[in-house]
């Protein structure tokens, strides 16, 4: 049996490496497309090829396709929500206009299936936890519409032209490789646990929580973290799964336990043996008090469960990359 040839697009970042590398680890043969406009070459394994070039390059990503490819994994997107709102025109080009380049080349290639990476913004605030593949898809801000435009651009996709996908919609991922083979470092990061790694390796002085009044035990937000080697072996999971059924889907994804941010805080200063100032300042608008997913579609199809997704775990893995880089011992 010849082995599969798939192409990771975005997998030079945070998540798209842990991707690549449970793909490597799987026995797959990998091909990393990538801009590196915010992935790092830190995150590419020598295993894997490399093609540095952009999703809006619409014939150097049909020439890269032609070369043959029995599936994308596609993470290659804009992602902070707060931003989205603000230059919605940039999310359109990038999120939207990229994946229907994306769509179009596979389709000229030939390439049968798609694994997308979603996001739990298509569903806005929660009207029930857990928050199942059922409940309302009401995005609150643009990064979260551009996600579930794309998914229905491959339902389209999917019914007029036979393209499947399967369509992976994490809560938030956290962590890093649990044997330490990844070791590059998100640029200028939005979320809190590296906001927490930094403030504790000292490059922040102090951190925010925003808000300790919500309807919560602490009184600060509940978030699902899932464990980003977790995540990753949902994604081979999902593309063994469209191999086998060649039949579309999407799931949701998380740990299914909340973590709240005073907890995770107050966990990592145990970890890390340092002190974190985090100072409490306003709400940010928009932050429900609490999310978590439902991840039992993904158990029952999938067979999967997540296997470092505890809070000590999440922290631990983050802070010793991070001893690593910064010579912390």
């Amino acid at each position: 049996m010849s082995v599969e040839n798939v192409l990771v697009i975005g997998g030079a970042g945070y998540i798209g490496c842990h991707v690549v590398r449970e793909f490597l680890d799987e026995g797959y043969r990998v091909t990393v497309f990538d801009n590196l406009s915010t992935g790092t070459r830190r995150n590419l394994f020598a295993e894997a090829s490399f093609v540095h070039g952009d999703i809006m390059q619409t014939i150097r990503l049909r020439e890269v396709m032609a070369e043959g490819f029995d599936g994308i994994v596609h993470l290659a997107a804009l992602k902070a929500a707060g931003q989205s709102m603000v230059v919605p025109e940039a999310y359109t080009e990038a999120n939207i206009g990229g994946t229907i380049n994306i769509l179009n080349s596979a389709l000229a290639a030939g390439v049968p299936n798609m694994i997308f990476s979603s996001s739990a913004a298509i569903f806005g605030s929660p009207r029930y936890l857990p928050i199942d593949e059922d409940h309302p898809k009401e995005p609150e801000n643009f990064y979260g519409f551009t996600k579930l435009e794309i998914e229905r651009l491959m339902e389209w996709y999917d019914r007029l032209k036979g393209l499947k996908y399967a369509s992976i919609r994490y809560f938030n991922a956290a962590g890093y490789d649990v044997q330490g083979r990844v070791d590059g470092l998100e640029m200028k990061p939005e979320n809190l646990l590296p906001i927490v790694m930094e403030t504790a390796v000292g490059l922040r002085k102090g951190m925010s929580v925003f808000g300790d009044d919500y309807q919560t035990p602490d009184g600060t937000c509940i978030r699902d973290y899932v464990h980003v080697s977790d995540l990753a072996r949902a994604h081979v999971a999902a593309y063994k799964y469209l191999r086998e059924h060649n039949q579309s889907f999407a799931v949701n994804l998380g740990s299914e336990k909340g973590v709240s941010v005073a907890e995770l805080i107050d966990r990592a200063r145990e970890i890390t043996g340092r002190e974190i100032p985090a100072a409490v300042g306003p709400r940010r608008p928009g932050d429900p008090a609490e999310l978590v997913a439902s991840s039992a579609a993904a158990r029952k199809m999938l067979d999967w469960e997540p296997r470092y997704s505890d809070v000590n775990t999440l922290i631990d893995s983050t802070w010793q990359v991070y001893c690593r880089r910064y010579r912390i011992t």
